[in-house]
């Protein structure tokens, strides 16, 4: 689905990273690297963009009628 807003242990804003986080590790960038220059230091936060799965291509196959 879509990445959420807020991390979910600690509130902290996680979704505005998300579009810049996505691109560098596509261009081949190491991920923990990446999350120390955006600034994520929480490991909660880090999991949020670590762990996400982005399926709303596939889900919205099945919402059009």
């Amino acid at each position: 689905m879509m990445i959420p807003v807020r991390c979910f242990s600690c509130g902290q804003v996680v979704a505005d990273k998300w579009d810049e986080f996505s691109q560098r590790v596509k261009n081949g960038e190491e991920p923990g690297k990446v999350l120390d220059d955006l600034g994520v230091k929480r490991y909660c936060c880090r999991r949020m963009l670590l762990s996400h799965v982005d399926l709303i291509d596939y889900i919205i196959y099945y919402g059009r009628k």
